[in-house]
């Protein structure tokens, strides 16, 4: 990691004491910022992605105007499906379609296999790029997970639901584990090839797995996910899961070799604790509150810091990702306060 400087966030994650508190935003790349939307008047999303110094500037530039603790790679959890054969394309305003969805067994043995020098080249450049000469943090890279990769792919697209997913999980099993293990093995290929090129920590988003009961995570999700964090386990960057609507999985996401658990604003950082998580947390500010009074945000603020203290490693988040409407002063503000607030709460501990 060249450069390197401030390694407060690897820290918090791997649950060593730290100064303060460190602080990064899901989806701070890109969404409210004014540059950005500039950008995204000339370029799409897959073009910015494709351009290394381009996509590299949209990742730095919330560091930057923040002070963020961590940058996290401008890039889509679709990015590694074209290559293996999946016909994706994100349409404004929807989301990802995807033209060519999951229905049988043979259509998850025709599925290939990720060759990241060869498809995703553009990706490795960018953090090679960020991690080599622009960085002063590190860089979180991350993948989409085994289930909500499949739910685009089965759905063909964004869903409410998961109907089809379910569906095609409990009536298609030798299929949904055939896909599972192609997806896994994608994912595991996928973030090595981040991590060699100089991501500091990974992400592992499973969005939408909170569809699922507790009962059916173990069975039909459970065997991927610890065989992806296994898989990961020597790499020695920290592993994080992030899910949203997912407070009933938080304990299994513990006993999965990983090393922090993200946590929506649906469960209290205090009640997780209760609830067995022992691993360092990442959360858990509802992101709607970007938009309240200061004051609001603050007391809020507060109070999430002051029980993510009381916790061995924590990093201060969202529960879910910066939405457009957000001004960016305000996360510059609130990651001050973050900086300074727990400062001084862990001189006083």
């Amino acid at each position: 990691m060249g450069m390197q400087i401030n390694d407060t966030f690897l820290k918090a994650a791997k649950g060593e004491k730290t100064d303060f508190v460190p602080v990064w935003y899901m989806r701070q790349a890109g969404r409210s910022q004014p540059e950005y939307r500039a950008i995204k008047e000339k370029y799409s999303l897959f073009e910015i992605t494709h351009q290394p110094e381009l996509c590299a500037y949209v990742t730095k530039l919330p560091v930057d105007q923040y002070n963020v603790d961590a940058a996290v790679l401008y890039k889509d959890i679709m990015t590694p499906l074209p290559a293996i054969g999946v016909d994706v394309e994100i349409k404004s305003g929807i989301g990802p379609v995807i033209a060519n969805p999951i229905q049988t067994l043979q259509d998850v043995e025709k599925l290939g296999v990720l060759q990241p020098q060869e498809d995703i080249k553009y990706v490795l450049d960018t953090i090679k790029l960020l991690t080599e000469e622009q960085l002063t943090v590190p860089l979180i890279g991350f993948s989409g997970a085994p289930f909500t990769l499949a739910s685009y792919m089965i759905e063909g697209g964004p869903s409410r639901n998961y109907h089809k997913t379910k569906a095609f999980m409990h009536s298609n099993s030798t299929a949904w584990f055939a896909l599972m293990e192609k997806l896994g093995d994608m994912v595991v290929t996928y973030v090595k090839a981040q991590i060699n090129a100089g991501a500091g920590a990974i992400q592992i988003f499973d969005s939408w797995v909170g569809a699922l009961s507790a009962e059916d995570y173990r069975i039909f999700i459970r065997p991927i996910m610890n065989k992806i964090f296994s898989a990961l386990k020597d790499e020695t960057v920290p592993l994080i899961m992030h899910g949203v609507g997912a407070t009933h999985l938080a304990k299994e996401w513990n006993d999965l070799p990983l090393d922090v658990v993200g946590l929506d604003w649906r469960l209290p950082i205090r009640e997780a604790k209760e609830k067995g998580i022992t691993k360092a947390v990442q959360g858990n500010l509802d992101p709607a509150l970007l938009l309240a009074p200061w004051d609001i945000l603050e007391e809020k603020a507060k109070d999430i810091i002051d029980q993510g203290i009381e916790h061995n490693g924590f990093i201060f988040n969202l529960g879910h990702g910066v939405f457009p409407e957000v001004d960016p002063q305000v996360l510059k503000k609130l990651t001050a306060f973050v900086h300074e607030y727990s400062l001084e709460a862990l001189k006083n501990k």
